[in-house]
């Protein structure tokens, strides 16, 4: 009999195991882990945000708008700021596990390494849903879609704008990139969609490549040594509005004067990027729009009431020159 009775415990600790690593239907997720809180009240979802940190203009823009959207939404929002260190999300993500949240929102310091703490909340049944940026894992069931721009787009856009404004360049044009912070999804993605725009042009070269981390005092202390080891610069491409903002400084302190002596070409589409392109110290900027806070919320309602989500959603954005900024400035959000 005890025999029995402890076969009986074993094959019952089994199947709980194995429910414990199930998820919800593909209907309701998109094939994500995690059943959600399905059909609760608005003000009885807990959603737990972990965010990159406070690196740039774009991303305090991105808080704000995720922070007052959830509040304007009635859903109880828990946040956390990672102060852009992977182990810092990690650890957050796993204190939102722990409290047992409905749902869990994250833009990934880096592409890589999401695995054994995405499996825990498939484990633990919470829906996962990445904003702004992606993961590398080959196991898309391990998050229920991707809120964000298309980087190798705006990389694209980027290169595109100074391939047709060298166009007709006899002499080589050379490049400097600021890059973004170092594995993350906006600094491969863009650089590679740039890459491929300028490929054609063989005047176009790009002479120096590094990593300012997306923050204004990156970007101005790598360009402060760009203009010190290359003897000629004729454009400076940087991945974000914050970098491209220390890279004016830095061009200023050298006697230069940007937009002219040395062109430049960013990302977001910040205020302060867009009155520097108002004000011609920015030749073009690609919009990467911060304001994702209502899209995230219409995927939890989505969620929440067993509705299918897209895989991957794309945020709408645009480009500015000089004119459009002009015009752009006086209603900009952010």
């Amino acid at each position: 009999m005890k025999k029995t009775v402890g076969l009986f415990a074993a094959a019952a600790l089994v199947m709980a195991l194995s429910a414990c690593s199930g998820g919800a239907t593909p209907a309701a997720t998109g094939g994500a882990a995690g059943g959600g809180a399905a059909n609760k009240p608005l003000d009885k979802i807990v959603v737990g945000f972990a965010q990159v940190g406070a690196e740039s203009g774009w991303r305090t823009a991105n808080t704000k708008d995720i922070q007052e959207s959830f509040k304007a939404a009635g859903i109880d929002l828990k946040f956390s700021d990672a102060q852009q260190k992977q182990e810092n999300q990690i650890s957050a993500i796993r204190s939102y596990i722990q409290q047992g949240v409905d749902y869990i929102a994250f833009s990934p310091v880096v592409q890589t390494g999401w695995d054994a703490v995405l499996n825990e909340a498939k484990a633990a049944k919470i829906p996962v849903i990445l904003t702004d940026r992606a993961v590398d894992s080959k196991d898309t069931s391990l998050y229920a879609t991707f809120l964000g721009s298309d980087f190798v787009l705006e990389g694209k856009k980027a290169g595109e704008w100074v391939a047709n404004e060298y166009k007709s360049a006899s002499a080589p044009v050379n490049i400097v990139q600021l890059e973004g912070t170092t594995g993350s999804a906006p600094a491969i993605d863009r650089a590679k969609g740039f890459a491929d725009a300028i490929a054609s042009n063989t005047n176009l070269k790009v002479v120096a490549s590094q990593t300012g981390d997306f923050t204004r005092a990156g970007g101005k202390q790598v360009m402060e040594a760009f203009l010190k080891s290359q003897p000629k610069i004729d454009l400076v491409f940087a991945q974000n509005d914050d970098m491209g903002l220390g890279a004016i400084e830095a061009i200023e302190a050298a006697g230069k004067v940007p937009g002219k002596d040395i062109k430049i070409v960013t990302v977001d589409a910040v205020k302060d990027g867009m009155q520097a392109l108002a004000d011609g110290k920015i030749n073009f900027i690609v919009e990467c729009s911060p304001l994702l806070g209502k899209q995230l919320i219409d995927i939890v309602k989505k969620l929440n009431a067993g509705q299918p989500v897209e895989k991957r959603i794309v945020t709408e954005e645009t480009t500015f020159t000089q004119d459009q900024a002009k015009t752009a400035l006086p209603t900009r959000k952010y």
